[in-house]
C-alpha cells in the first residue's frame, strides 16, 4: 500500500510539473495541458482544495431572492447551501445542514428550491434558524433540549462569504478570501454600459451528469474558434469565429468580442454592422457595442455572453474528475418584459441556447474520450484561444504555489 501511495504521489508531482511548464510557455508557443490533467482523481482533489473551494463561485442572481424572507436552495461543490434575504434586505449564504443530526433543512422531497420563509425550520426535529441580520443562521428554537447541557446561542448554521457583482451572487468557502470586486475592476468597466445589475433571470436550462471534466467545458466556453466547426450552421453564419477580437488581459478574468457577420447584420451605423435583435436593444449602447456579442469570463467557473438585447450566464459545476453539471441562464433587461410577444421571443432564444449546448455537448464529450487515449499527447493553440492559455496560467498559479 505504501508503494502504491508513493507511486500515486510521484505521478501527481510529475503532472503538476507538466501543468506548470505548460503554463509558463508564451502565447506564441502555447499548447494544451496533458490529457491526465482532465482525468486524474488526484489532480481533481487538489483543484477542489486549492482552487475551487478558495475562489469566488457564482451561484445565483439577486433577482432570484428580491424580497425579505426570500430564499434559494443551491448545491455547490458538494455543499448544500441556501441564499437568503433577511428582514433588512441583506443577503446571506448559509449551510442547509442542520446542526443537530445533519438533516437538509430544505429537502428537495418536501421544500421548493425557491420561496419565502420567516425562518428556516428543519423538518426532522424542528430546530429553527433565524434569517435576520447579524443573527442569520443562529438557532431560534430547539424543542426538548432543556434537560441537557446545550448552548443555544453558540449554535448556528455556518455562513459563507458573499459578494454581489453586476447583479450576480458570488460566494466563497474560504473565510480568508480576498474581496472580489477589486480583482474585477477592469471587467466591471467593460460591462458598465449594459447596466447588468438590473437585468432579470428569464429562463434557466440545466444538464446534469455531463461526462467530461469541468475544465473541458470551461475551455470550450472560453473561445469562439470552434464556431467554424461545432456551430457551423448555427452561430458561425451570424458570429463568425475567425473575426473574434480577443482582449489582451491576464489574471482572474478575460473578455473578447464577436462582431456580427456582414450578411447577418441588421444594417450599418457609424461604420459598424449592427447585430439583429428580437428584443429592443439596451438604450444608450454605441453602434460598436450593438455590433456583436461580448463574451467575458471569471475563472474558474463563470462565462457570460452579452448581446445588445439579452445575455446568457454559463455555469459549470464539477461533480467528479470526469463529470460536471451545466446551467445556462438567460438574462434580459427589465424593460423587455413589457415587449410585444415577450414569451414567443423568449422561446426562440431558449431554442437557440438549447441547440448551441446540444452541439457543444458532442464536442465536450468527444474531447473527454480523446483525453483518455494513450496517444493524446498535447496540441497547439490558435491566437483565438488566448483565454484558454490564460486559464492554464491561472490554474498553475493556484495548483503550484510559488516557492
Amino acid at each position: 500500500m505504501s508503494d502504491r501511495r508513493s507511486s500515486d504521489k510521484a505521478g501527481l508531482d510529475a503532472l503538476l510539473r507538466d501543468v506548470r511548464d505548460t503554463a509558463d510557455l508564451p502565447l506564441e508557443e502555447s499548447r494544451t495541458l496533458p490529457g491526465a490533467a482532465y482525468t486524474s482523481p488526484g489532480l481533481y482533489d487538489l483543484e477542489m482544495e486549492r482552487i475551487l473551494r478558495r475562489e469566488w463561485i457564482c451561484v445565483a442572481r439577486v433577482d432570484q431572492v428580491p424580497e425579505p424572507g426570500d430564499y434559494l436552495a443551491v448545491d455547490v461543490l458538494g455543499e448544500a447551501l441556501v441564499i437568503t434575504r433577511d428582514e433588512a434586505g441583506e443577503l446571506h449564504a448559509l449551510s442547509r445542514v442542520c446542526r443537530h443530526r445533519f438533516m437538509d433543512v430544505l429537502p428537495h422531497e418536501q421544500a421548493p428550491r425557491q420561496g419565502n420563509l420567516p425562518r428556516l425550520t428543519c423538518p426532522y426535529h424542528t430546530w429553527t434558524y433565524r434569517l435576520d441580520g447579524r443573527y442569520a443562521g443562529q438557532l431560534s428554537g430547539a424543542p426538548l433540549m432543556h434537560k441537557v447541557d446545550f448552548d443555544r446561542s453558540a449554535c448556528r448554521l455556518p455562513a459563507f462569504a458573499l459578494e454581489v457583482w453586476n447583479g450576480f451572487i458570488m460566494i466563497n468557502f474560504d473565510p480568508g478570501a480576498a474581496a472580489l470586486a477589486p480583482r474585477l475592476a477592469g471587467l466591471t468597466e467593460r460591462l458598465r454600459a449594459y447596466g447588468l445589475s438590473e437585468w432579470l433571470t428569464a429562463e434557466a436550462l440545466t444538464w446534469t451528469g455531463v461526462e467530461a471534466n469541468w475544465k473541458v467545458a470551461v475551455e470550450n466556453g472560453s473561445e469562439s474558434y470552434h464556431h467554424i466547426g461545432t456551430h457551423s450552421a448555427s452561430l458561425q453564419p451570424m458570429l463568425p469565429g475567425q473575426a473574434t477580437q480577443v482582449d489582451d488581459c491576464d489574471g482572474a478574468w478575460f473578455s473578447m468580442f464577436n462582431p456580427v457577420g456582414k450578411q447577418a447584420s441588421a444594417g450599418e451605423e457609424d461604420g459598424h454592422d449592427v447585430a439583429p435583435t428580437l428584443f429592443p436593444p439596451v438604450p444608450g449602447l454605441s453602434a460598436a457595442q450593438r455590433s456583436g456579442l461580448l463574451i467575458v469570463g471569471v475563472f474558474p467557473l463563470f462565462v457570460l455572453t452579452v448581446m445588445p438585447d439579452h445575455a446568457a450566464w454559463f455555469r459549470w459545476l464539477p461533480t467528479g474528475p470526469t463529470t460536471h453539471d451545466t446551467q445556462i441562464a438567460i438574462l434580459v433587461p427589465p424593460e423587455v418584459r413589457r415587449a410585444p410577444a415577450y414569451e414567443e421571443i423568449l422561446e426562440v432564444y431558449r431554442g437557440v441556447y438549447h441547440q448551441v449546448q446540444t452541439e457543444d455537448l458532442v464536442m465536450i464529450r468527444g474531447v473527454q474520450r480523446g483525453l483518455g487515449s494513450a496517444t493524446s499527447g498535447t496540441g497547439r493553440f490558435s491566437h483565438l484561444e488566448r483565454p484558454i492559455w490564460q486559464f492554464h496560467r491561472y490554474l498553475a498559479q493556484g495548483l503550484v504555489p510559488a516557492e
